[in-house]
């Protein structure tokens, strides 16, 4: 889909149209759903916020201005419901600790079994993930847009090229360079390196390779 027929799609949903609406999500779904995973960290909390995602879009497309692209608008609605989310939860967890529970040997905390990551990981994959969204902002405009395009909106080099009037080879050369820009920013900035280095670790455990094979260095 074009930029021209997504803008067209943008004012049909603001005329109500919902079969617009709907190719409008389909366009956006495993876009929206990656970024609430990797918020999130397991499967049913990310869909339970993408479902979320679209009823905020739906409810508020009328004020999409294009002072931004859509998919940033998007991607900001998202980061901005998986944040509402975590704090909920963190404000549930810590009520439930608060609760105390009398027993014979005198008072205890309850004890809160969970499947789900612990707060503390949940939180720092968000902190990371905003310190990357400061790093990649910092990017020339080229290498940012192009980075963007094939990292957020999941685009081929083809589509890529057909799209910036580029050829193939240009495309992949310039989102190398990206990565190198990126990857260089990532390294002198100690605490996120850190943070990625830790989150890796424990989503990779028993797993061939590190942080010098995901970075590349």
């Amino acid at each position: 889909m074009s930029e021209i027929d997504e803008a067209l799609l943008i004012e049909r949903c603001k005329e109500g149209d919902d079969e617009a609406f709907s190719l409008l999500i389909d366009r956006y779904q495993q876009k929206v759903y990656n970024t609430a995973f990797r918020m999130m960290g397991n499967y049913h909390d990310a869909s339970d916020c993408a479902q979320e995602v679209f009823l905020r879009i739906f409810r508020s497309i009328r004020s999409f201005r294009g002072e931004s692209s859509f998919s940033t608008w998007v991607y900001h609605i998202t980061v901005n419901v998986c944040k509402d989310e975590l704090r909920s939860r963190q404000r549930h967890i810590e009520d439930s600790i608060d609760e105390m529970l009398q027993t014979p040997d005198g008072e205890r905390h309850k004890e809160i079994a969970s499947d789900s990551p612990e707060p503390s990981e949940v939180y720092e994959r968000t902190e990371m993930m905003e310190r990357l969204q400061e790093l990649i902002n910092e990017l020339e405009p080229n290498y940012r847009m192009i980075l963007l395009m094939r990292e957020h909106d999941e685009m081929s080099y083809q589509e890529i090229a057909d799209m910036l009037g580029l050829s193939i080879g240009t495309v992949k050369s310039r989102i190398n360079r990206a990565r190198i820009a990126l990857r260089k920013k990532i390294i002198a900035d100690g605490k996120l390196f850190a943070m990625i280095e830790r989150l890796y670790d424990i989503e990779n455990k028993g797993k061939d390779g590190g942080m010098s094979e995901l970075l590349g260095i």
